[in-house]
């Protein structure tokens, strides 16, 4: 028993309630569920991990990634000893490969992005961790959401008592429509709707990617409602259609941009970052200052800084593809088109549209990005995914796991990202046995 709240029995056991509240939420199981449920079936073939393809890995590059990096610092006239102080030592806050990443920028987006406005980070999670950390004053002000959402933000939303509302998708992003009627809910309740968080291309989880015209109407509209927008573009080289960033379009300061290295470069490095060129008032009269160094301010409370090592090895990376990332990953998106495509054919062939055991199976059509979305005629809940796995083989991701209320009880992701094409028309094909057999079995299930 405890003696008193939060203090620990004699067994040294800490009660629940001495914890956080947002520890006990499903919502932060799921990342971890995500990252684990491939190693424990692994005779299984997986389309749950949104992992890049490990098929160009190669350990021999990364010390010349490096040493690319050195040679760059030392042709711009660094001593020997400035060198070994930028790899070894802590370094800026903000970020040592600052200008590098506004580089890549403007030569894969066609973005103009001063690098004082570039927050260098741990991760992507990091860079949505710190601007919601900034951009929340108390529990009055909500995060709006495009449902169904990345866990990562939700998740980090939930860590910080950030109450989060679902702005329900379409099948070419959020209506305008539909986040005025949230705004004036929220507002009408006392409350402030302080930003809107949504990937514009090849969405994780549903893989929708949003029109031209969709895009300036969504900045319209925050303009007209007084929203922030928070831009996650991890996903917008490997798509087939190549369509201006929300940022690139923004002429009002609206758009924080997150950007991450993980799916063009390799996740291991870890570096992520954020452009926020919103202007913050001055203390005591001085200039306004730029949001980043607010941001700044955050992460050298959390992580002091982000691995030199790590971001020695991405900006190597960049030097030697011309500064950009776009055209050294033309050979990569091609072979996410094709998984994708292999993916697509192999439902079709076994789950023909008309037949009737395709019915109540329908999934929709990314123009690239590594997600897929599938309806199905029975709950995909674990039950399912246990016996997906174990029996057939394949394994996927419920997509109850990206919503905030009940919804999605009836879809799945796939993820072909981390597949050959064999193994994705494989996969597929194992698919579409489980689920003709899982809705013959619910069908003459006895009620």
């Amino acid at each position: 028993m405890t003696t008193t709240s939060g203090s620990t029995d004699r067994t040294g056991v800490l009660p629940r309630t001495a914890l956080h509240a947002s520890l006990s939420a499903p919502l932060l199981d799921t990342m971890t569920f995500l990252n684990e449920v491939t190693l424990r079936h692994p005779q299984a073939i997986s389309f749950a991990p949104g992992r890049p393809f490990e098929g160009d890995f190669d350990v021999a590059r990364v010390p010349g990634l490096i040493e690319t990096y050195l040679d760059h610092l030392r042709e711009r006239g660094h001593s020997e000893e400035h060198v070994r102080t930028a790899l070894y030592q802590y370094g800026e806050t903000a970020g040592q490969i600052r200008d590098l990443v506004a580089r890549m920028l403007a030569v894969d987006e066609d973005m103009t992005v001063d690098p004082a406005s570039v927050v260098v980070t741990v991760g992507c999670q990091e860079a949505v961790l710190l601007t919601l950390r900034a951009l929340f004053t108390g529990p009055d002000d909500v995060l709006l959401v495009d449902s169904p959402s990345y866990v990562g933000v939700t998740g980090a939303a939930s860590l910080l008592g950030i109450p989060v509302v679902a702005v329900p998708g379409t099948p070419r992003g959020p209506s305008p429509e539909g986040i005025e009627r949230a705004v004036r809910e929220i507002e009408a309740s006392g409350r402030r709707a302080r930003c809107l968080y949504v990937v514009p291309d090849c969405s994780n989880p549903t893989g929708v990617s949003m029109r031209r015209e969709a895009r300036t109407a969504l900045l319209d509209a925050a303009d007209r409602l007084g929203l922030l927008l928070l831009e996650d573009n991890p996903y917008g080289v490997f798509s087939t259609v190549r369509r201006p960033t929300l940022k690139s379009l923004d002429t009002r300061r609206r758009v924080i941009y997150l950007g991450s290295f993980a799916k063009t470069a390799f996740p291991g490095a870890r570096v992520g970052f954020v452009v926020a060129d919103q202007l913050v008032e001055g203390a005591d009269g001085r200039a306004p200052g730029l949001l980043a160094d607010e941001l700044a301010k955050v992460k050298s409370m959390v992580t002091v800084n982000t691995s030199s090592l790590s971001q020695a090895a991405v900006a190597g990376l960049l030097l030697q593809n011309g500064g950009g990332l776009r055209a050294a990953n033309e050979s990569l998106a091609r072979h996410y088109q094709a998984t994708m495509r292999c993916l697509r054919e192999s439902l079709a062939a076994q789950l023909p549209v008309g037949a009737p055991e395709s019915a109540g199976v329908r999934w929709n059509d990314p123009d690239g990005g590594f997600f897929l979305t599938l309806d199905v005629p029975f709950a995909a809940d674990g039950a399912a995914l246990d016996d997906s796995a174990e029996n057939y083989g394949v394994i996927w991701t419920p997509m109850r796991h990206f919503h905030l209320d009940d919804a999605g009880d009836r879809q799945i992701r796939l993820s072909c990202s981390y597949l050959t094409t064999d193994q994705a028309t494989e996969g597929a094909a194992r698919l579409a046995r489980f689920i003709k057999d899982r809705a013959r079995a619910v069908a003459y299930a006895p009620w």
